[in-house]
């Protein structure tokens, strides 16, 4: 939250504070882009955006589009996975793999993408996966750890994300049940 503060002391004002958007001091995830480039585009903060899979065209127009890294949740099985990673970085983008799948989605998936997403220096940031699926729940479990959800809550932050299989939501659910680790050093 930012304060917009006038500080009149000689007629004793005083201030009022604003919520306001957090902005970022450089690039912007776009608003919005061409569904037929990049399927289920969302800008969910001003340093993110999801996305299913790009058209080898989109690729091409990421960084043109002001991304500075994209994490791509398909696995390397996946057609076109290695393509799409030599041809980001000879754009001069940042390509962060971190496959994802209902049966092994896991706290280290998450944990990979949080770090990329805690670092401004790399926004903005496409997450992609194929359809968005992987997507949303990757951004379930993000809010879940961010905001205190319950797994509910979660799912429904998830498919505003993308998630919609019953297979992903069970994935949610499932690391959300989970153990969690104590951090290290604190044990």
């Amino acid at each position: 939250m930012r304060r917009l503060c006038t500080s009149l002391l000689s007629v004793g004002l005083t201030c009022w504070a604003f919520a306001m958007p957090a902005t970022s001091a450089g690039p912007e995830a776009p608003q919005s882009v061409s569904a037929d480039a990049l399927p289920n585009y969302k800008r969910l903060t001003p340093l993110l955006a999801v996305a299913g899979q790009p058209t080898p065209e989109a690729l091409g127009r990421l960084r043109s589009l002001g991304f500075r890294t994209v994490i791509n949740l398909r696995t390397e099985s996946e057609p076109g996975v290695q393509a799409e990673a030599e041809a980001l970085r000879a754009a001069g983008l940042d390509y962060v793999s971190v496959p994802v799948m209902p049966e092994t989605l896991g706290a280290s998936q998450v944990e990979a993408v949080r770090r990329v997403l805690d670092d401004p220096a790399r926004g903005p940031v496409l997450l992609h996966c194929g359809t968005s699926n992987r997507v949303g729940a990757v951004w379930a479990l993000l809010q879940a750890q961010a905001k205190g959800l319950d797994a509910e809550q979660a799912v429904e932050e998830g498919r505003r994300a993308g998630l919609s299989s019953a297979g992903m939501i069970d994935a949610v659910k499932r690391v959300l049940a989970a153990p969690r680790a104590a951090p290290q050093g604190k044990q």
